[in-house]
């Protein structure tokens, strides 16, 4: 398959996802929700594990970040500070024949300026806008005062928890407040598998700096999200960084990089560095008549700190990282499917395959996996013929494989398997935990 046909490989991905256990369409057994994806087995795997890189890289290995889990539902004057509930929406278009809504900016314009219905090419009437926030009720009354809204975004929980960091810690500037979270978007037209849908998961950085200091934490900031993006083996030159320029950013931001990937639909957002000055802390002080400055013990000075944001959709980047690790090789006369995961995020790093699932091969089989457990994580595989279990692991990523066989009995050795040149060691049992110690750190 020629790399640039990316409708096949979007296909192929899509299909792999569900065949192999990683991500399968919301509600499927009655007929889906559009905008929703649940995560099998090996896909909620790989997605935690692309979460726990991101926290270890940002959080747990610095000193200037805290974590922040905050709640979904808040009180709804925070997402009037924010702007959202006024402005928080996406131009809207409708066929007056079929009733389909589309985004205006998804929809094709004339060289006279109209735009015609993908499906039944009728004229599509006027533009508005449509609040992407989805409302809900809280308590037992259902008026204006019981309304609610899901997050759109889970920096809000972040910037009203800034004066319970700052009292509770002390943290001195620049430092940064991390949360990995769901999110809600009544997406107009939800699409592309993963990539834009109506509940996501973000992960996002809001890192507050003395206002004269903002550019130095900003190109910082944007170093580490490059040096981030190529540890869990996104290939750089797949990564644009996109300079957002005057009326295209957000009214918040007075400097945006998008961090754009070649997917195969395109090259789309992933993430997005933003530098939104101090008008989140102004809005919310002004909101709640909460003194949300920060005062200097070494220079004496109080000032509302500035902000720099770095955010990314886990869903993008689990599609980022399928669609970078997805390849077809011919091998022989078959065509082999791989997922050549970085080790470090791979959903299964070691299976152990034993060639007979009589009781003399499987016992030591299975202490061997117990053993490396203790290492990485380890599959266990039994079903089918020695081909096929490998042509499984290539397909779900699985860098190594174990096989245990009779002359196993004899000289206490197995043969291990690399995913990425298929070529096969024996070893030693003795020596097999040592050996993935070193691959897998390496």
């Amino acid at each position: 398959m020629k790399e640039t046909d990316s409708q096949l490989k979007m296909e192929a991905i899509v299909s792999l996802c569900k065949r192999r256990g990683f991500i399968f369409p919301g509600s499927d057994i009655y007929g889906g929700l559009a905008g929703t994806y649940d995560y099998g087995p090996l896909g909620v795997t790989l997605k935690k594990n692309i979460q726990n890189s991101w926290w270890n890289h940002f959080v747990t290995n610095r000193e200037d970040m805290y974590g922040i889990d905050a709640a979904i539902l808040m009180n709804p004057k925070a997402w009037e500070a924010s702007g959202h509930v006024s402005g928080f929406s996406d131009p809207l278009v409708e066929c007056s024949k079929c009733h389909k809504r589309y985004r205006a900016d998804h929809v094709e314009t004339e060289t006279d300026g109209s735009q015609r219905c993908p499906e039944d090419n009728t004229t599509l009437g006027e533009s508005r806008q449509f609040n992407m926030m989805f409302k809900t009720q809280i308590g037992a009354m259902e008026d204006a005062s019981s309304i609610s809204y899901l997050r759109p975004e889970t920096a809000g929980g972040m910037f009203v928890n800034f004066k319970n960091v700052v009292d509770s810690f002390h943290p001195r500037l620049p430092f940064g407040l991390a949360q990995i979270g769901k999110a809600f978007r009544n997406e107009i037209a939800p699409r592309d598998f993963i990539f834009r849908l109506r509940e996501l998961e973000q992960m996002e950085i809001e890192y507050f700096c003395h206002p004269s200091k903002w550019e130095e934490s900003f190109e910082h900031l944007r170093k580490e999200f490059g040096a981030w993006m190529k540890s869990i083996g996104l290939p750089e030159n797949k990564i644009h960084e996109v300079e957002i320029g005057d009326g295209d950013r957000a009214h918040y931001s007075k400097r945006t990089i998008d961090f754009e990937f070649d997917f195969p639909i395109g090259q789309k957002e992933l993430a997005g560095l933003a530098y939104r000055t101090d008008f989140d802390l102004k809005q919310h002080g002004e909101f709640s008549k909460t003194d949300l400055s920060y005062f200097d013990e070494e220079t004496k000075e109080r000032f509302i700190p500035h902000c720099i944001e770095p955010s990314v959709g886990v869903e993008r980047a689990v599609l980022a990282v399928i669609s970078s690790a997805y390849k077809e090789e011919v091998v022989g006369d078959e065509t082999r499917t791989v997922l050549a995961f970085n080790s470090s995020i791979a959903p299964i790093q070691i299976a152990v395959l034993p060639l007979s699932k009589k009781e003399e091969l499987s016992v030591p089989a299975r202490e061997i996996v117990k053993s490396l457990k203790k290492i990485g994580r380890v599959q266990y595989d039994e079903t089918q013929s020695i081909g096929k279990r490998y042509r499984r692991q290539d397909e779900i990523g699985t860098p190594y494989c174990v096989t245990v066989d009779f002359d196993t009995l004899n000289d206490n050795a197995v043969t291990v398997r690399d995913r990425d040149t298929m070529e096969q060691v024996r070893l030693p049992i003795s020596e097999l935990g040592q050996y993935f110690i070193d691959k897998l750190n390496a």
